[in-house]
Order: C-alpha cells, then structure tokens, then sequence
C-alpha cells in the first residue's frame, strides 16, 4: 500500500478519506489496494479507514485482532455490535465526505461491492458516501515498469502461439480433422510449455459457435472444424509470477483458399471500427486532452451502426486489463454501464468490437497501454483475415 499517494489523491479529489470494509472477502478489491494476504480467515467485520490528512483508523473484532496489524494507523477493537456502531462513529466523526466500493444506482458494478446495509449505516451518521471508482483505477488499475514488461513478455509468447495454432488448425484439419476442443487443449499445452496461466482456457469457436461472443468448447460439445469453416481464437494469459500482467487477443481465419465475400465484408467493418477505437484513445492522449471509456466505446459503436450492424453488436469495445484479464480500471463502455471513468497514464485495456451473425461472428482485439504522452497497441495487428 502506498500511503502517501492514497492520502495525496484524497485531497486532490476533496474527499475526506477511503474507509475499506470486509466480511467472508466480499471485497478483493480492498486486500489487493492495501496488501493484505488473501488467505486470511475473516469470519467478523474490519474497517480500515485512510483519511486525507492524518493517521489511517482500524475497527478489528476482538477475536480476529491481528487482521489489520500489517497496515499503519492506530488500532480500535470490539466485540458487542453496540461497540462496533459506536467505533465505527467515532472513526468517521471528523470527516464528511467518505469514498467505498460503491457505484451509485451499480452503474460500475465491478466496483460496487459494499452492502446496502453498511451504506445505510455510514450515510445513517450523516455522511456522504461517494464512489471509489477513480481511485480504485488509480491504485489497481495502472501499471509499474516492472508489470508493463510482464505484458510484453506475455505478447510475445502468445502471438506467436496464436500465429502458430492456426497453422496447427490447417495441419489437422489436412491430416484426419480436428475438434475446436483439441485445439483449445492444445493451446492450454503450448502455455504450460511458455509458463504461461490464464484464468479460463481460450476461446477455439468455428461457423455458428463464433457468433456467441462467450462460447465454450466443451470435451463432450465441441464442433469438427473442416474446410470451408470460419474460425475464432480468443487467447489471454499472463506469465506465471507474481504480480504478472496478461495479454488478451482475438484473431479470426478462414479454413480453405478463399472466405466469403461476406466474411470480407464483416471482418473489414469489425477492423476498421477496433481502428477507430485505437486513433480516439492515441490522438487524445497526444493532445493530452482526457478522455473516459465511454467516448471510446460511442466512437467504435457508431462506426458499426453506421455501417448497418449496430444490433449485431452486443457487448462494451473493451475491458480493462491488468494482474486479472478483467481489472479494474475504465472499461470502453457506453452500452452494458456509462462508463465516465478518465482512462489514466499507464493503464492498459482491450479494444474488441464484433458483429455477431447466426452463421459466423468476427471478434478483432487489440490492447492498448497509455503512457503520459502516448498510447500504443502493444501486440500484433491483424489486417486481415488469416487463410489456414
């Protein structure tokens, strides 16, 4: 946990302090901003409140006093819940304006993780609750040095094993056939092989199934992939050390000599508008003019509708990334929440616009790291769709 820098963007933002709160590890969000060991047995409440000026508060259960004794600040402790409501007034008695996990109406719901009834008892003693949102992208969501070169190292290793599974694709398909499950296994292979770990396997989907944005391979439900078949591969993992940071893509193929002049059509829409994506973001940040996930998300939709596939395209352009392939910081939403979060220096997200049909889907993705003056698409860029 960096203290100062908390306490500087507290007073920055004119609010009062930060008041983290868990029970049963509701909030991840707050073990990691703060460093504290996820192995953790948390059977009572803890509050640890971070006030702008001055010295961080703790409110830790008798039997479970110890919990908070890795982080600064002066220490209070109870048993009776008549303790915990009188401790919990007397932390927050010089401060007004207070931030939590908490996202008004749960707009930002990958925020909004405290409960209403501990809302209801904080704003029961006249304080103002505010959301947590920027500061959470602030202190999770942005990037060291030291994690951006995990990324790069983790782009390296995967582009060239996606590079490298469609020519798997074509081999198998040529030699006897393949499933779209044995190629997700083969990729899960070539990780362990790199050290690489991802939380969920990749996406293999062909024809119909690449129309389903989410779409699972299964051992016992799993597609043949044949001549003739369009073929998404959705690939994120990460180096397999600590603190690791992961890549995310999605490339598409054509099993044969020549796709569709549809697929052409829908790839080319898809491509151009993850381009309008990448220009909104890099010109913004030259200019050094801000800029929020949703602006991103409104510049790529409305290239999509423009071209007659607006209803086709059914999810945010992007997601930010970080030690999770889903992180907390802005996502490029205007569709699924309004997403008003500043893309910040040193964050990094995806930018993945689809138009999904009932016959086959395209899914192009990019990632994008922000510096303090620019901003880069960190992998390779596909221009076209690949002929297996």
């Amino acid at each position: 946990m960096d203290l100062p820098a908390i306490q500087a963007a507290l007073r920055e933002r004119n609010i009062d302090g930060w008041l983290f709160y868990d029970h049963h590890h509701r909030d991840p969000i707050a073990y990691r901003i703060l460093g504290l060991p996820a192995s953790l047995m948390v059977t009572r409440r803890w509050f640890y409140l971070i006030p702008a000026h001055g010295e961080p508060q703790k409110l830790v259960h008798k039997i479970e006093a110890g919990h908070l004794d890795s982080l600064p600040g002066e220490k209070h402790v109870y048993a009776a819940w008549q303790e915990l409501f009188a401790g919990i007034k007397t932390m927050l008695k010089d401060h007004r304006d207070i931030a939590m996990q908490y996202s008004p109406n749960n707009l930002i719901f990958y925020v909004s993780l405290v409960d209403g009834g501990t809302i209801e008892l904080i704003r029961g003693l006249g304080k103002n609750v505010l959301s947590s949102g920027d500061l959470v992208a602030q202190f999770e969501a942005t990037l060291t040095e030291a994690q951006m070169k995990t990324h790069y190292a983790a782009r390296d290793a995967v582009d060239a094993i996606t590079a490298a599974a469609f020519q798997e694709i074509g081999q198998r398909v040529r030699n006897g056939g393949t499933t779209e499950h044995e190629i997700q296994q083969w990729f899960m292979q070539a990780f362990s092989r790199e050290n690489l770990v991802t939380e969920d396997p990749p996406i293999v989907a062909v024809n119909a199934n690449s129309g389903n944005p989410h779409y699972e391979p299964q051992a016992g439900h799993s597609a043949p992939i044949r001549e003739g078949d369009f073929v998404l591969l959705d690939v994120w993992a990460k180096l397999n050390i600590p603190d690791a940071v992961y890549y995310d893509i999605t490339w598409t193929g054509f099993v044969g000599k020549a796709p569709s002049d549809r697929m052409h059509e829908i790839f080319h829409i898809v491509r151009d508008a993850r381009e309008v994506g990448s220009k909104t973001v890099q010109d913004a940040v030259a200019a050094a003019k801000p800029i929020s996930g949703w602006e991103v998300d409104r510049a790529v939709r409305n290239h999509i509708k423009h071209a007659g596939y607006g209803k086709y395209f059914i999810h945010r352009t992007g997601h930010s990334i970080g030690t999770e392939v889903h992180a907390n910081g802005a996502n490029m939403d205007d569709l699924e929440i309004h997403d008003e979060r500043r893309i910040l220096p040193n964050s990094l997200f995806s930018i993945e616009p689809g138009i999904y049909l009932p016959e086959f889907g395209v899914r192009s993705e990019v990632n994008v790291l922000v510096r303090p003056k620019a901003a880069e698409v960190t992998g390779k860029i596909q221009r076209e769709i690949v002929i297996i």
